[in-house]
């Protein structure tokens, strides 16, 4: 089971991520919703140049101009992007010309049955989909802390065979294992399920997540 543990803000946090046996961690980078752990372009380099090679760096975004997708990608020097913008098929197809070499994982918000539907228009453009939670009182877009309908994230990942599917959206060490049995996906991403008081990562929570989720693969 691929485990990401995202919204690292520090090279403490992502070294101990990579000693627990996640395989990737997100960096959050590019911000345009409401979001506390967010870092500069800089900042990511530096956390991502220290993971051993074992680990993935991916770069976390809002943006959706592909110039400035460009821009923070290459001051970032991360070769993985997460796009949780509303950006246009037409515009990936675009960054995706102008860095051949990217791998693209694209946000998919589960708020219904309809959500089935939405990655169709960019199956072919991505290696990846995230399946993520939203929150609309407060406008963030991932991070949420809250969990969706696994059910409908189940009908994804069977519409989409080809696409490797990562489960996201209030996850933790006590419901992981429970969201791997009922949507089946490549893979589990988590944030807030692995923060401590001080918006910085527990290790205790890290480590409890990763066994979860990682148990359940051999299970």
């Amino acid at each position: 089971m691929y485990v990401k543990i995202c919204g690292i803000r520090r090279q403490e946090d992502a070294l101990l991520a990579a000693e627990l046996a996640a395989d990737a961690i997100g960096l959050l980078v590019g911000q345009k919703h409401n979001s506390p752990d967010f870092i500069s372009a800089t900042v990511a380099r530096d956390i991502s140049r220290a993971l051993p090679p074992s680990v993935e760096a991916v770069l976390v975004t809002h943006v959706e101009d592909v110039e400035e997708l460009e821009r923070l990608l290459q001051q970032s020097e991360i070769t993985t992007v997460q796009l949780h913008g509303e950006i246009a098929p037409s515009s990936l197809e675009g960054l995706r010309g102008r860095l051949p070499h990217l791998k693209i994982f694209k946000s998919v918000s589960v708020i219904s049955a309809d959500s089935v539907a939405y990655p169709e228009a960019f199956a072919q453009l991505v290696d990846g989909f995230v399946l993520d939670s939203i929150n609309v009182a407060t406008g963030q877009v991932g991070g949420t802390g809250k969990t969706h309908d696994w059910s409908v994230s189940r009908q994804i990942v069977m519409r989409y065979p080809e696409v490797p599917i990562i489960l996201a959206g209030g996850l933790n060490s006590e419901n992981v294992r429970s969201a791997i049995e009922c949507a089946r996906p490549f893979g589990v991403d988590v944030n807030s399920g692995t923060k401590a008081a001080d918006g910085f990562k527990d290790p205790r929570k890290m480590e409890a997540f990763i066994i979860q989720a990682k148990h359940e693969q051999s299970s």
